[in-house]
């Protein structure tokens, strides 16, 4: 946040996400310009506020009828205007909106801080009469915000995601798509999602703030590019991360990344192993990819806080367990857990002699109709098993999409089989689930048909259960070590554990 501008107040966002009227200022009857996008994905996504827009002309667009003129828009019909007008006409349509009621104004309009010394005088005169006006000023050189609650979609790209306990706050507003996607893959919903753009006038730290204090949002998600407030993004942090998690992916970590902020937002990126630092001492979750960024925060979303770090392998072949047991070893926080002795005699009464008898529990194809929520059951429920890695869902129904659709189906008895599969991948994927809510501990579903087929009911059922099916086993573990570093941070605050 720049220091010209007061510390926004709640009501401020309230205006900005649940607005009871929303004005876009520079429609388009051109389905490629912003103004356009902007105003589709607003009347698209069902929300339900009054929508208004502005256009030269007066021409309607979508058969939605237009102002020529934003002081044709009545007193107090509006809380947030969405702006697609150049910079040029900025100052004068701002000073209009303030004198009808809108509180915040969101700025896709580019030419600011990241277009040299004039664009940077431009985005100081836009704070300061952010400031004097009393407007929430989101941007420049934004993408949009997205607001579930109020199916609010006021962005000028896709996706609209699924509503969820997510809350996005991006200096990037590409990444702001990347992670909608991912919700969309994934079907972890969002709750808020917002491009900050130059933040010029408005941080992501101020939006994390704002999530922390949300009764939409669980978990805060954001990409920072560079930090010009040092101690009060630290500040930030600190304070969010210890009331929610909060996962962040930053660029400009290298010297090259560094370079490309500095033009791509006009932000200069701060000393990386200092940030790193900062994120370690307040607890904040810090991922190397956008898949991982996601993927924490869907797991944080979604998942129970383990209470250790003893996890139990469950697979239904021994390769895969092979190589979990390899990342969770080689995991610097997670412990593959000893098998305990009585928890081996209870699932000797479930499988054949044949199975692995150890961690990974490798069911080695002795698993019936029953046997798997049976073990997931038992091992779960044991107090030295803290969390549970589940392989393998998917695959007798991934050979039963073969036999519906090679050519033979549904006669020679495979109607039945396929139909018993893919009954019995459902069955299994929500017994994960209910297991999980059972004893409180995460069970984490990893497997690549979520990518390959995720239609494959396998997969497909624990989307519907709410929880990400993993793509890799790699990908679980690395979720399920931020899930007990989170709560081993909470105990060493005095938080407690699950």
């Amino acid at each position: 946040m720049s220091a010209a501008a007061k510390a926004p107040e709640p009501e401020d966002f309230r205006a900005l996400f649940d607005p009871a009227g929303v004005v876009v200022a520079g429609a388009s009857t051109h389905p490629g310009k912003f103004g356009f996008v902007c105003l589709h994905n607003i009347l698209a996504s069902g929300y339900a506020g009054r929508v208004f827009a502005t256009n030269r002309d007066g021409s309607p667009v979508l058969g939605h009828p237009t102002l020529r003129s934003l002081d044709e828009l009545p007193e107090g019909a509006a809380d947030l205007i969405f702006v697609c007008t150049p910079a040029s006409a900025n100052v004068e349509l701002l000073r209009t909106a303030a004198a009808k009621g809108i509180r915040a104004a969101f700025l896709a309009s580019a030419g600011y801080g990241e277009a040299g010394e004039e664009g940077q005088r431009a985005q100081a005169e836009l704070v300061a009469l952010g400031a004097e006006l009393g407007i929430l000023i989101v941007g420049p050189n934004g993408q949009g915000v997205v607001s579930t609650p109020s199916k609010l979609c006021a962005q000028i790209v896709a996706p609209y995601p699924p509503a969820g306990r997510i809350g996005v706050a991006s200096q990037s507003g590409n990444f702001v798509s990347s992670f909608l996607n991912w919700s969309c893959a994934t079907g972890v919903g969002i709750s808020r999602a917002v491009s900050c753009g130059n933040a010029a006038a408005t941080s992501v730290a101020d939006f994390l703030r704002f999530f922390a204090d949300d009764d939409a949002t669980d978990v805060a998600l954001a990409y920072i590019e560079g930090v010009s407030d040092g101690p009060g993004v630290a500040a930030a942090l600190t304070e969010v991360a210890a009331r929610q998690p909060t996962v962040v992916l930053k660029g400009g970590a290298t010297a090259g990344g560094a370079r490309a902020a500095a033009s791509h937002t006009g932000s200069l990126a701060t000393d990386d192993r200092t940030f790193d630092g900062l994120c370690r001492q307040a607890g904040v979750t810090r991922a190397a990819t956008v898949e991982e960024a996601f993927e924490a925060a869907a797991t944080f979303a979604t998942q129970p806080l383990p209470a250790g770090n003893r996890v139990v392998v469950l697979t239904t072949a021994g390769g895969w367990g092979v190589v979990t047991a390899d990342a969770i070893t080689a995991h610097r926080d997670l412990e593959l857990a000893t098998l305990p002795d009585d928890l081996r005699k209870r699932i000797d009464t479930l499988l054949p002699p044949r199975w692995s008898r150890n961690n990974p529990i490798d069911l080695a194809g002795g698993e019936t109709r029953d046997t798997i929520p049976q073990v997931l059951e038992l091992v779960a429920g044991h107090p030295d098993v803290d969390a549970v890695i589940y392989l393998g869902l998917g695959i007798q129904s991934n050979q039963a999409r073969m036999l519906r659709d090679g050519g033979f189906h549904p006669d020679h008895g495979i109607e039945r089989i396929v139909a018993y599969h893919e009954r019995q991948d459902a069955r299994f994927a929500q017994a994960a689930h209910d297991v999980s809510v059972a004893t409180g501990k995460p069970i984490l579903t990893a497997t690549e048909l979520a990518v390959a087929f995720p239609d494959n009911p396998g997969p497909a059922t624990v989307r519907a259960t709410g929880r990400v099916c993993y793509p890799s086993a790699d990908r679980a573990v690395t979720a399920l070590g931020h899930l007990w570093r989170r709560s081993r941070h909470l105990a060493r605050r005095g938080v407690g554990t699950p």
